[in-house]
């Protein structure tokens, strides 16, 4: 089975035989990808009780929790690495969620669509709308997305809580692109994050 792009970047820079936990794991794609290809210790946490049972159904030890609220409940340093793929956007205290993130993982992984991308800027000047792409399919009402990220955005972020940036990956449609120009021509992004 082929990850989704930025699940595909993921898994190709986590360290083989290292210590994960993915929140927001779906229904644990990822997580069974690094288990098998990476000899990884993968672990899940994952809000819909439909994902965790998919992902239990792969053999995955995933359990069921909320990322703004269950994450303290990790001991410090327990993972090599803390995954929030597609999920940042969708938490209550996004800051409070990668403090924690990079308490309990030595690094962490997130990936977010960028709302700074020309397509979504294109639909709100010409249309006066909120945007429906490809990466963000659901309409403005319905979405779960409640904080609408740039990649500009996330880099002050990571700046003002002292948080490094070990590494930077820009996607357009499924395809890595440069970082020239990435809070305008990015669909979305992949940042390796570590304390600063």
């Amino acid at each position: 089975m082929s990850l989704r792009p930025d699940l595909a970047v993921i898994a190709a820079n986590v360290a083989a035989g290292a210590r994960v936990l993915d929140v927001g794991c779906g229904d644990g794609a990822l997580l069974a990808a690094l288990r098998d290809d990476r000899g990884v210790d993968a672990c899940g946490l994952e809000l819909d009780a439909a994902n965790v049972a998919a992902a239990v159904a792969r053999g995955l030890s995933v359990v069921q929790g909320d990322a703004d609220r269950d994450l303290a409940d990790y001991p410090a340093a327990s993972f090599d690495y803390a995954i929030l793929s597609q999920t940042l956007q969708t938490t209550r205290a996004p800051h409070l969620v990668l403090d924690e993130l990079l308490r309990i993982g030595t690094r962490a992984f997130v990936s977010f669509p960028n709302f700074a991308h020309w397509r979504v800027r294109a639909a709100l000047m010409m249309q006066g709308r909120m945007p429906v792409t490809r990466l963000l399919p659901e309409r403005w009402y319905d979405t779960p997305n409640i904080h609408h990220v740039t990649i500009d955005d996330f880099r002050d972020l990571t700046r003002a809580r002292g948080i490094a940036v070990e590494h930077a990956w820009f996607l357009s449609g499924d395809q890595l692109r440069r970082g020239m120009a990435a809070n305008m021509l990015a669909e979305h992004a992949v940042f390796l994050l570590k304390r600063g």
